[in-house]
C-alpha cells in the first residue's frame, strides 16, 4: 500500500504559500526580459535556508517552472523571449499577436506549457530510475549528434530565404566562439579586450536582437501602428481547436522529457528540436513562421516538459543537468538531503513530496496565468512610445543584472542596432539565435568527441547505436523537405501530362 503521509507536508500552509508565491514570482520574472530562471532562483535561494525542506523546495520549483512558462508572455506580446527557453516561441507567437490573436496565442502557450509540464511529471514519477540510467549512456559524441540534429532548425526556419538563414546561423555559431577555449583555456577572438574573455552573454544578445531592435523598429515608425495588445486577455483554445494537434503536443512533450533527462542540454535545445520536427511533420507546415499554433505548441510543451525530466538526473544520480537544477540540488544538500542512488530509499517521503509539488505547480500556472497576463495587457495599453521606451530601459536593466557588468548593456544596445539593420534587410533573426544558443554545446562536444576518436570524425556514427540513430534522424530531417518537394513536383507533372492526354 502506498504511504500517503507525505501529503501532510505538501498541503501544509507553508508549502501551499511557497508554491503560490514561487509560481507567481517565477511567471513575472520569466516575463521580464533578461531575468529568467537562474536569476529568480538566485534571489529566492537565501530565503529557503530558514525554511523546512518541502516548502523550500516548493518555492524554488515554483520559480523554476513559472519562469520557463513566463518567458512566453513577453515572447508573444513584445517579440522578446523573457528567457532563452522561449526563443522558439517568438517564431509563431508574435506573428499571431500581430494578427490580433495575442490572447489566443497566450492561450495556446499556457495550455501547452501546462500539458507539457504535467506529462513530464508523469514521466518523472514512473520512469525516473530507468531514464536516469539511460541518460548515463550519452557521451560527448552522442550529445554532439543530438545538437547537430537541433541545428537542422536553422533550415526549418529559413524556408524562402535559405541563404540568409544559413548565413545568420553561421554568424551565431561564430559569435558563440568568442571567449575562452573550452579545451585549451586560451582566449580567442577577444582582440585583447578583457571583457570578451568570458564570451558574449546570451541573455544580453537575445534581449538586443529581439526586445531592443523591436523597440527601435516601433519607435522608427513614429507611432503609425497602434498597439494591438492593449487590454489583452488570455483565451484558452477550445477542445475542437485541438483536433489534429494532440499528436504534436504529445510528440513535443516526449522530446522535452527525453532531452531534459540528458545533463547539459536544456530547454532551449528541446524547444528548437521540437519546433523543427513539428514543422517537418505538421500538415500545416507552410504556415510556420506566420502565426501557426502548432509552432507555439511544439515550443512551449517541449520546454516545459524539460522542467520535470531535468530533475531525473538530479534526484536519481545526484548530477545537476544545468545551473537551475544545481541550485535545487544545493538547497537539498543544505537541508541534509543528498541526491543520488540512495535517495529513493532514504528520503522517499521528500521524493514523493517533490512529485506532488511539481504537479500542483503546473496546475497553479494555469490559474495564475489569467491575472498575470491581464496585468501585462493593462501595461501595454499605455501609449506605444512609452511602452517601447520602457521596454528598452527594463531590457537594459535585465541585461546588466545577469552578470552585474554594465558592458552587457552596451552589448544589448549594439545587438539592438544590429537586429534593427537585419530586420530592414530582411534577414531572419531566429537562425542567429539558434546558432548562438547551440554553438557552445556543439563545439564543446565536437572537440571532446574528436579527442575520444583520435581525430576521426567519420567514426562518430559507429561509436554507438544511439549516435547512429541520431545521425540517421538528422539526415532524414535534412532530406525530408527536398524529397517531399521532388515527389510532389513529379506528381504534379504526371498529373498535368495525364490531363493533357485526356480529350
Amino acid at each position: 500500500m502506498v504511504d500517503l503521509t507525505f501529503l501532510a507536508d505538501v498541503w501544509a500552509p507553508a508549502t501551499v504559500v511557497a508554491m503560490i508565491v514561487g509560481t507567481a514570482l517565477g511567471i513575472i520574472i520569466g516575463a521580464l526580459p533578461g531575468l529568467g530562471s537562474v536569476v529568480g532562483l538566485s534571489i529566492c535561494l537565501p530565503f529557503t535556508f530558514g525554511m523546512d525542506t518541502v516548502p523550500s523546495l516548493a518555492l524554488l520549483l515554483g520559480v523554476y517552472c513559472g519562469s520557463v512558462y513566463g518567458g512566453s508572455i513577453s515572447a508573444i506580446l513584445i517579440n522578446s523571449p523573457g528567457t532563452p527557453q522561449s526563443a522558439a516561441t517568438v517564431l509563431d507567437g508574435y506573428p499571431m499577436a500581430l494578427q490580433g490573436l495575442a490572447g489566443k496565442a497566450l492561450g495556446w502557450s499556457t495550455a501547452s506549457s501546462v500539458a507539457g509540464g504535467l506529462i513530464s511529471c508523469i514521466v518523472l514519477i514512473v520512469a525516473a530510475p530507468q531514464l536516469a540510467h539511460f541518460a548515463t549512456r550519452f557521451g560527448s559524441i552522442e550529445v554532439f549528434a543530438l545538437i547537430l540534429m537541433a541545428l537542422t532548425c536553422i533550415a526549418a526556419v529559413s524556408r524562402g530565404s535559405m541563404l540568409k538563414g544559413l548565413s545568420m546561423g553561421s554568424a551565431g555559431i561564430f559569435l558563440s566562439l568568442i571567449g575562452t577555449d573550452p579545451v585549451t583555456g586560451a582566449a580567442r577572438f577577444t582582440f585583447g579586450i578583457q571583457f570578451f574573455t568570458a564570451g558574449l552573454d546570451l541573455i544580453s544578445v537575445v534581449i538586443g536582437l529581439f526586445a531592443v531592435s523591436e523597440a527601435f523598429t516601433r519607435l522608427a515608425q513614429d507611432g503609425k501602428n497602434e498597439s494591438v495588445f492593449s487590454g489583452v486577455r488570455l483565451m484558452l483554445p477550445s477542445l475542437s481547436e485541438w483536433k489534429g494537434r494532440i499528436g504534436n503536443l504529445l510528440r513535443s512533450s516526449a522530446i522535452g522529457c527525453f532531452i531534459g533527462a540528458l545533463p547539459g542540454t536544456g530547454a532551449a535545445t528541446a524547444a528548437f528540436i521540437s519546433y523543427a520536427t513539428a514543422k517537418q511533420l505538421s500538415p500545416r507546415r507552410d504556415n510556420f513562421g506566420k502565426g501557426e499554433p502548432d509552432g507555439v505548441i511544439a515550443a512551449e510543451s517541449s520546454n516545459n516538459a524539460v522542467t520535470g525530466s531535468a530533475m531525473i538526473p538530479t534526484l536519481a544520480l545526484g548530477i545537476p543537468g544545468d545551473v537551475v537544477t544545481a541550485i535545487v540540488l544545493s538547497a537539498m544538500v543544505v537541508h541534509g538531503i543528498t541526491p543520488g542512488v540512495r535517495l529513493m530509499s532514504e528520503h522517499l517521503d521528500v521524493v514523493n513530496a517533490i512529485f506532488a509539488v511539481l504537479v500542483i505547480i503546473n496546475i497553479l500556472m494555469l490559474i495564475l496565468a489569467f491575472p498575470i497576463v491581464r496585468l501585462f495587457g493593462k501595461l501595454l495599453a499605455i501609449p506605444e512610445s512609452y511602452v517601447m521606451t520602457g521596454v528598452i530601459v527594463f531590457s537594459l536593466i535585465g541585461a546588466i543584472t545577469v552578470r552585474g557588468n554594465a558592458l552587457d548593456g552596451v552589448v544589448a544596445v549594439a545587438f539592438g542596432v544590429f537586429g534593427y539593420a537585419l530586420r530592414r534587410g530582411g534577414y531572419p533573426l531566429a537562425p542567429f539565435v539558434i546558432g548562438l544558443v547551440l554553438g557552445p554545446q556543439f563545439e564543446e562536444n565536437l572537440r571532446r568527441g574528436l579527442l575520444l576518436s583520435d581525430g576521426d570524425i567519420l567514426s562518430f556514427p559507429t561509436h554507438s547505436w544511439i549516435a547512429l540513430v541520431l545521425f540517421l534522424v538528422t539526415a532524414g530531417l535534412i532530406l525530408f523537405g527536398p524529397l517531399q518537394t521532388l515527389i510532389s513536383g513529379r506528381f504534379a507533372r504526371s498529373e498535368t501530362a495525364r490531363l493533357s492526354r485526356e480529350p
